[in-house]
């Protein structure tokens, strides 16, 4: 199997990507990673800085990505079958909610910049400023609120 990427393979539709492809959307934001307060009335969607326990603050990647399952069950595994239903629960920058909503991607994203500390620089992603989710009870999380959208 080959690990070779297309160029510009971010512009394809979300269904035409290899796994590969798919993967290397990422940009590393740490965003999904937060944990999320859902509105049962109105279905708005809150962040929070709390975060999951698998997230490394300073890389903003899954510390136990491949087998994260098995500690976070509850971990979306985002998939193009999958983007209809949860699109709306992922950060307004996020790679994969802007190509499934035919958007391109941002000037600061590594995929465009070629710099993988892009994300980072431009401010776009929440390193050095989580709480791990085991450090908050999580009928606590409301204090932990971030009220800009991202």
């Amino acid at each position: 199997m080959t690990t070779r990427t297309r160029a510009t393979f971010w512009e394809l539709p979300l269904s035409d990507l290899t796994p590969t492809e798919w993967e290397a959307l990422c940009d590393g934001c740490g965003k999904c990673c937060l944990n999320k307060l859902e509105d049962e009335d109105s279905g708005e969607v809150a962040f929070t800085r709390v975060a999951c326990r698998l997230l490394d603050n300073d890389t903003c990647r899954c510390a136990q990505y491949d087998i994260r399952l098995h500690f976070v069950p509850e971990c979306i595994v985002l998939t193009p079958q999958n983007m209809d239903d949860i699109a709306y629960f992922m950060p307004e920058t996020c790679a994969y909610r802007l190509r499934h909503e035919g958007r391109p991607l941002p000037q600061w994203h590594p995929l465009i910049t070629g710099d993988p500390e892009s994300t980072h620089k431009a401010g776009q992603s929440v390193r050095g400023w989580t709480v791990p989710e085991f450090e908050v009870a999580e009928e606590d999380w409301e204090d932990y609120l971030i009220e800009e959208k991202f």
